[in-house]
């Protein structure tokens, strides 16, 4: 698979990347190493968790210890439960490290991210300055920050991350204006997530509860002509406009289904979007989209 340039890291990261929020759940470790094993076997080297997934970064750990020289493992931190109960304190970032070394079963990860925290967080610093620490003592060895909007730009424009981690899609595209290039021309290395927008038009209805709901209304709106085509060919346009996005290094998809990466790698094996599908979707953007439509977290 495709390899690329990650910002002003030394990490060479493949174009596509593997979410471990959808495996949190798995109650087979042997289903997750399969699906793991698979995706690493078709060519992926990111595997991106997060402290608040579950079972995900134990069940990860578990599962490519064994490999763990060919694979760079990013997570998130800020839950003190380790569930999604954020707490922002300097002890609950350095506690939510150690607890993701021992659970990935490694003594330091490639990547560290502030999980989704707001503005006033981020101003106030002691976290940032706790993940700087924990770079300093070897247990990161690149800090960052995963999330959307005013704190993402915040992150961006501080000078204080190498990466951003931000919502990055065909209905999902308000970040391409101005985050995305200003984070490219800082040199930090950028990961899509969401980037196949959930597949969200292959419902007809979708409940208003559903991850995917939102980016399901604004597809109606947008109408897209690739949302039309067969749905394997829908998704993989839909993917290489994500990878095709300036700045975008990786794209991080989760899913349970132990052959899907090789469907995947085959669609980023295709290379970028050609340039008139990919003007075309950014100009039914920007004539359709409308202003409140930022990105979702």
């Amino acid at each position: 698979m495709e390899r690329r340039r990650f910002g002003a890291t030394d990490l060479a990261v493949s174009a596509l990347g593997f979410g471990g929020s959808e495996i949190g759940s798995e109650s087979d470790p042997k289903r997750v190493q399969a699906i793991l094993e698979g995706a690493l076997d078709a060519g992926l080297n990111v595997l991106d968790t997060s402290a608040c997934y579950g079972r995900s970064e134990e069940l990860i750990g578990s599962a490519v210890s064994h490999r763990r020289h060919e694979v760079y493992l990013f997570t998130k931190c800020g839950h003190a439960s380790g569930l999604q109960t954020p707490d922002w304190t300097a002890e609950t970032v350095r506690n939510s490290i150690d607890r993701s070394l021992r659970r990935l079963k490694t003594d330091y990860v490639d990547l560290i991210q502030l999980h989704t925290c707001g503005i006033e967080v981020l101003e106030r610093g002691d976290v940032i300055d706790e993940l700087e620490k924990a770079r300093r003592a070897g247990k990161v060895r690149y800090i960052g920050y995963s999330g959307d909007n005013a704190p993402a730009r915040w992150a961006v424009e501080s000078g204080r991350f190498d990466t951003l981690q931000t919502s990055c899609n065909i209905a999902d595209q308000s970040v391409l204006d101005e985050i995305i290039p200003l984070a490219h021309a800082r040199n930090m290395g950028i990961i899509a997530k969401r980037p196949v927008a959930n597949v969200a038009w292959r419902m007809e209805r979708l409940p208003e509860e559903d991850y995917g709901y939102v980016y399901g209304l604004r597809l109606k709106a947008l109408q897209f002509p690739l949302t039309r085509e067969p749905l394997n060919d829908a998704v993989a346009m839909a993917l290489r406009f994500t990878l095709s996005v300036p700045g975008v290094a990786t794209a991080i998809v989760g899913t349970k289904k132990p052959g899907r990466w090789q469907e995947n790698a085959a669609h980023v094996a295709r290379g970028p979007l050609d340039m008139g599908i990919y003007e075309e979707i950014r100009n039914i953007w920007k004539k359709t989209a409308d202003e409140r439509w930022t990105a979702e977290t």
